[in-house]
């Protein structure tokens, strides 16, 4: 194989697996329904504003994490490095009004539709960061949807 046939297969599972983790399950390692953006749109804004517990952040807050890395590492694949990165303020989202949830959920699809294209500019994936970064997008990601979908076991409780 290529170079470039290898880049363009890698390009190829990565857009695959955010595609799975997002917004729609392939079956790769997801079950039916529980990408992210499904997972979201069953929450209320009250759900998304409850916290786990007194010392965990609220779903909303797992949202607006997860828009704002996106951002960062978007940055980071186009060979930029982000100036002001603060983790902590991208935690600070606590309570949201219906309206705040949709405009947040929303953020984080446009930012989930810049990061697609940004990875699908990466061939031939020439750039220091950019195989790392899309693997992290994917990989982060999931991680917040699985904290996404237990933190709902304890606020539906």
């Amino acid at each position: 194989m290529t170079a470039t046939t290898v880049a363009r297969r890698l390009t190829t599972e990565i857009l695959a697996l955010l595609g799975e983790t997002f917004e729609d399950v392939q079956g790769h390692y997801l079950d039916r329904g529980t990408s992210l953006f499904e997972t979201l749109e069953t929450i209320s804004a009250e759900e998304a504003s409850r916290p786990v517990s007194a010392t965990c952040a609220t779903i909303a807050a797992q949202v607006e994490h997860t828009r704002y890395y996106l951002a960062v590492l978007g940055e980071y694949m186009a060979g930029r490095k982000p100036q002001g990165v603060d983790w902590g303020k991208s935690w600070e989202t606590r309570a949201v009004t219906p309206d705040e949830w949709e405009a947040s959920k929303a953020r984080l699809r446009d930012a989930y539709r810049a990061a697609v294209a940004m990875i699908k500019t990466l061939e031939p994936w020439e750039g220091e960061d950019g195989i790392g970064e899309a693997l992290a997008v994917v990989v982060h990601t999931a991680y917040h949807l699985g904290e996404i979908r237990q933190a709902l076991c304890t606020v539906r409780r």
